[in-house]
């Protein structure tokens, strides 16, 4: 069966995709640790990133690296955090998030409660920043 990745990226469940090309997509998680953390994955299921070819690796980092330079302008974090964690999901993904201090990396305080208007609101500054 595919991976809720895998039916978010192929439309089968819905998404707030904000990237999305022929090796990777990027769409927002609905447990954010800070507004507009963003999840980079790539379209082939394969669990681990350390499995992943260097060449996807280098796309998903690439794409990571945009990612974290838009979330940086749309909410003036002095960092964006980078995360590869692997628990959540059997499909390697990529955590990018603003991030203004070291707490914003404890995953015990991601909110699983946002509201809905709140995620489409990121999601509309995102894709705009990402459009320049």
């Amino acid at each position: 069966m595919a991976t809720i990745f895998t039916q978010i990226i192929n439309g089968d469940i819905p998404g707030r995709i904000v990237w999305s090309d022929d090796r990777v997509a990027a769409f927002l998680t609905i447990a954010p640790l800070t507004p507009g953390h963003t999840l980079v994955v790539p379209r082939e299921e394969i669990d681990e990133w350390t499995d992943l070819p260097a060449d996807l690796l280098g796309h998903v980092m690439t794409v990571s690296h945009r990612i974290g330079a838009a979330l940086k302008q749309v909410y003036g974090s002095p960092r964006v955090g980078l995360v590869v964690a692997g628990f959540e999901v059997p499909h390697a993904h990529v955590h990018v998030f603003p991030a203004w201090e070291m707490a914003d990396f404890d995953f015990a305080r991601a909110d699983a409660n946002v509201a809905a208007e709140r995620l489409d609101e990121d999601h509309k500054r995102i894709l705009a920043a990402l459009a320049h």
